[in-house]
């Protein structure tokens, strides 16, 4: 199997920029500027008064990265807007607007959701007929989220041409104290609204674990498969039958809960250090400084003498450095998951980790190219389904399931639009979670509450490890069987023909 280049990993940070909506809007505020100016270039007076209108428009882009304005708050950002147009609109910035604006929805919808998805994934060309539509619904974290970088960069947009006006008549003193002013409004307002209105986040965890650990290891090893971006309710309108019996012969966790921002370089570093983006240091898939800043699950089994090992894409490096072993995310998307599996098999074969964490990705592809309400969703869930069965099977057949737990869940579901996740939008909080092994109890459903900051210290807890240092999540004991174990003939010969399955193995 192909792993990510060092070409594409670098390639990947800076698709961030764009991807992700914080940087992406002072980049393309920029950038639509000078474009618009362009025949400007070769005048020295033009890059000087360019420069003085960008730093008196720096206020209002940090406002603007700070805040992101999420779900139902996005609409409080036409006021800044309309108050922009009253103070700042001048004469002839008409072609600007409409610049930007038609910049975006070709960067979105024809670059973005065409070429890009087209020369990664291998989607159609013909793919804008259905974006443009998902566009205008998103309601993530992303530079995809019409409703709002629109607002957002009209209003840096008027701001900043009013400064480069007045510095070219004016010089220096030109622009004044009113785009200062301006931003500093619509800093206070930003903090108001979040703060009375923004009510949605998860409920952190105040304590640590705390837990008291086994007196020996519970489990040989631990398999955990991650069915990146897999909408719990979509789910259950899949045809999965070998997670059907993961669950009739498991646990299920009918509430578990993942963490905000609901971005995947964030829920892995939360699930594998047990705590919170403030205090793991990943708060968005643009990583700026590389690495998690507390222990993580893999730096547990470090201590005792054991090995994890991380099969996922190249953004997951940024975190974890070489505890990840990455494949490259650029291969059709029919391939991937597939081939994603072989390389698991392959791994248990060279190195035999005694954790390891496999990310599937094309169910996740497949919401952001084509969107969760389509059929073409539903059918990845079930060819994860069939991928995850034929690697249960396997591991079977070679002797690792007899004292191993195995662990089906998401990082994060995914919302209306394109595929959206990170503000919690329906869709995107509850996350499937299933359990299954000798030491886990079969057939229970578990609805309390729980959340993803869990993962770290229960297989910690599973393996004998100690918990990571910052590690918050309690131990899922309520899964655990307290008087014994099943024998592994009624676990894991209990799956009948849905496992017998060759997917993958081609």
């Amino acid at each position: 199997m192909k792993k990510a280049s060092t070409f594409e990993k670098i390639a990947a940070r800076c698709w961030n920029v764009l991807n992700e909506g914080k940087p992406f809007t002072p980049v393309f505020v920029t950038g639509i500027f000078l474009l618009y100016h362009w025949e400007s270039w070769g005048l020295s007076s033009f890059w000087a008064d360019a420069a003085l209108a960008l730093l008196w428009t720096l206020p209002l882009l940090a406002v603007y990265f700070l805040y992101d304005f999420p779900l139902r708050l996005r609409f409080f950002l036409w006021l800044p807007l309309l108050a922009a147009c009253a103070l700042f609109a001048q004469a002839g910035v008409w072609p600007l607007i409409w610049l930007a604006i038609g910049m975006y929805f070709f960067f979105t919808v024809i670059f973005w959701g065409t070429i890009y998805y087209h020369l990664r994934i291998g989607t159609t060309l013909w793919n804008f007929t259905r974006f443009w539509k998902l566009v205008l619904k998103n309601s993530d974290s992303t530079s995809g989220n019409a409703q709002e970088q629109i607002p957002k960069f009209l209003t840096a947009l008027l701001v900043m041409e009013w400064c480069y006006r007045s510095a070219a008549e004016a010089g220096i003193a030109g622009p004044g104290l009113a785009p200062l002013f301006f931003a500093a409004a619509v800093g206070v307002y930003a903090f108001l609204i979040h703060r009375w209105l923004f009510t949605w986040k998860p409920v952190e965890i105040p304590t640590y674990t705390h837990n008291v650990q086994p007196s020996k290891p519970l489990a040989s090893k631990v398999y955990m498969i991650v069915i990146d971006g897999c909408n719990k309710d979509r789910l259950a309108q899949a045809k999965t039958p070998f997670l059907d019996w993961l669950k009739q012969t498991g646990t299920e966790y009918a509430n578990m809960e993942t963490v905000y921002p609901a971005r995947t370089v964030v829920c892995f570093s939360s699930m594998f250090t047990g705590t919170y983006p403030r205090e793991h240091g990943i708060t968005s898939n643009m990583v700026y400084k590389l690495g998690v800043r507390t222990e993580s699950l893999f730096d547990s089994l470090r201590k005792i003498g054991k090995k994890g090992v991380m099969l996922a894409c190249a953004h997951l490096v940024d975190a974890f450095g070489e505890d990840v072993e990455t494949f490259t995310a650029v291969m059709k998307n029919d391939v991937a998951d597939p081939t994603i599996m072989r390389r698991a098999r392959q791994i248990v074969e060279e190195s035999d980790p005694d954790v390891l964490v496999v990310q599937l990705i094309a169910t996740d592809q497949t919401g952001h190219s084509r969107g969760v309400f389509y059929d073409e969703y539903l059918e990845k869930i079930a060819e994860a389904d069939a991928l995850i069965a034929s690697f249960y099977e396997w591991l079977r057949e070679r002797g690792k399931l007899e004292n191993a737990a195995f662990i089906v869940c998401a990082d994060h579901g995914q919302s209306d639009g394109i595929g959206g996740h990170g503000h919690l939008d329906e869709g995107e909080r509850y996350v499937p979670f299933i359990m299954h092994g000798p030491m886990i109890k079969q057939g229970a459903v578990i609805r309390e509450w729980n959340s993803l900051v869990s993962v770290a210290p229960t297989i910690a807890y599973l393996m004998g490890a100690p918990y990571p240092d910052k590690s918050r999540g309690p131990v899922l004991v309520d899964a655990l069987r307290t008087q014994g174990y099943d024998t592994g003939e009624n676990i894991h010969e209990a799956a009948g023909p849905s496992i017998h399955c060759d997917t993958g193995k081609k």
